[in-house]
Order: structure tokens, then C-alpha cells, then sequence
């Protein structure tokens, strides 16, 4: 018996010694493909760039007098040059997408901490597959519902506001009709983007040790309380990641 065992013994460990060259092999397969993978993303995006400065060579060492005429007929004579015709573009998303994601981010904030603290099971159930069926929504559709179905509705209540807030410069009237203006932009993409801070700060809510909350509690704490030290600090760096997420989404985006 004792000399079959150690024979079983050292059959085991021959086996286990020759299965580790193997796994060492797998590894360093892995890890090339891996790095392949990463590279070639890498490849990917400087062709892309390459690309655009190829296609957009002209604009910059072409002929500046058919340049200028280029740039006049596509904005009607406003602007003759690359700066004048673009930055009026970029300051106009850049503006947009900074008013939609101060809509967006605490309203979104809110339903994640209702979803995740304060809904019944089922409820957050539901409110689960609805926040993530809207996250999943193309950006095309949100721009297209809102260009012909929310811009055209919300020009009673920007109406309201000029009469009634009108004596602030930044609401005076007359409305416009139909309003497509910036800040109906800017509640479109607060709405598209809404979801996607939602979701991800859901997750990470859940993620908030149990422990910690629960020791929260133990010492007294309410809910509020308890929420405020323990999950919000724990999300802060999510929340943070989310938001710039969610403003590159907002940002692609192109206005209504």
C-alpha cells in the first residue's frame, strides 16, 4: 500500500510539473494577443487621424481665396475663414453639452439613490430594465424626438417664461417659435444622457459596503445620513467618471 501510494504521489506531481509549462505557454498567448488587441485600437484611431489631417490638408495650405469662398458659401457670408466658420460651432456645443450635464447630473443622481436606497424590490425592478432600455437608445432617436416632437411642445412654456421672467436678459422675449434655441437643445441632451449617469451610478451605489452602511446605522444614523457617509463618498470618483462619459456622449451629439 505505502509503495502505491507514493507511486500515485509522484505520478500526481510529475503530471502537476509538466501541466505548468503549459499554462505558462497560454499565458504568454494571452498577453500577446491582449497587447495585439490594444495596439491595433491604437493603429486604428492614429489612421483615423491621419486621415482627417490628409482630407483636411487644403483648408490649411490650399488657396486662401477659395478658402474664403468655401467657408461664405456655407455659412452665407458670415464667416470667411476656418475660425470664424468653427469656433462659433464649438463654443455653441461646448455651451450645450456644459447645460445639459448640470441638468442632467443631479436629476440623474437623485434616481439612482432612489432606485438603489429607497424603492421597493420590484419597483427598482422595473426602474432597472427602463433606465437601461434608455441608456441603449442611438443618439439619432433622441435628436429626432426631440426636433420634431419636444421642441415644438415646449414653446408654450418658454413663452411663459419670457413674459414672466423677462426681465432677466438671459429670458427676455420674444420666444421663438419654434423654439430652437439653445436651451431646448440643452434639455434634449439633459434627457438623452440622463440615463447613462443613472445607470452607472446605480451600479456603483450597490457596489457601497454593506458593512460600512450598516455600521452607519448601528450608530445612529438615518437613512439620509447614512447614505451621505458612506455611499456618496464611496461614488464620487464613479459619479465624476459617468458625468465626463455622459459629456462625450452630449458632446458627439449634434444640436437638434
Amino acid at each position: 500500500m505505502t509503495s502505491e501510494s507514493g507511486g500515485a504521489g509522484e505520478a500526481m506531481s510529475v503530471g502537476a510539473v509538466d501541466a505548468k509549462p503549459h499554462r505558462h505557454s497560454q499565458d504568454r498567448i494571452f498577453h500577446a494577443v491582449a497587447v495585439c488587441c490594444g495596439a491595433l485600437i491604437l493603429v486604428a484611431l492614429g489612421a483615423v487621424v491621419l486621415f482627417l489631417l490628409l482630407r483636411a490638408w487644403p483648408i490649411f495650405a490650399g488657396p486662401q481665396a477659395k478658402t474664403s469662398a468655401v467657408f461664405a458659401s456655407l455659412s452665407g457670408g458670415k464667416a470667411h475663414g476656418f475660425w470664424q466658420y468653427v469656433g462659433p460651432l464649438v463654443f455653441g456645443t461646448v455651451v450645450i453639452a456644459a447645460l445639459a450635464l448640470a441638468i442632467a447630473f443631479f436629476i440623474a443622481v437623485g434616481v439612482a439613490l432612489f432606485i438603489t436606497f429607497y424603492a421597493p424590490k420590484r419597483l427598482g425592478t422595473v426602474l432597472n430594465y427602463v433606465v437601461d432600455l434608455l441608456a441603449a437608445i442611438p443618439s439619432v432617436i433622441y435628436g429626432l424626438w426631440g426636433a420634431l416632437v419636444l421642441v415644438p411642445a415646449m414653446y408654450p412654456f418658454w413663452n411663459w417664461v419670457s413674459k414672466h421672467l423677462g426681465w432677466i436678459p438671459l429670458f427676455a422675449g420674444p420666444a421663438a417659435n419654434p423654439p430652437r434655441t439653445v436651451a431646448s437643445a440643452a434639455v434634449i441632451l439633459a434627457i438623452m444622457i440622463m440615463p447613462i449617469i443613472t445607470s452607472m451610478t446605480r451600479d456603483i451605489f450597490a457596489q457601497t459596503p454593506r458593512l460600512n452602511q450598516e455600521a452607519a446605522l448601528a450608530l445612529g444614523a438615518t437613512k439620509w445620513e447614512m447614505i451621505k457617509l458612506t455611499a456618496l463618498p464611496f461614488a464620487k470618483s464613479g459619479m465624476v467618471s459617468a458625468s465626463m462619459l455622459a459629456l462625450g456622449r452630449a458632446l458627439g451629439r449634434p444640436w437638434p
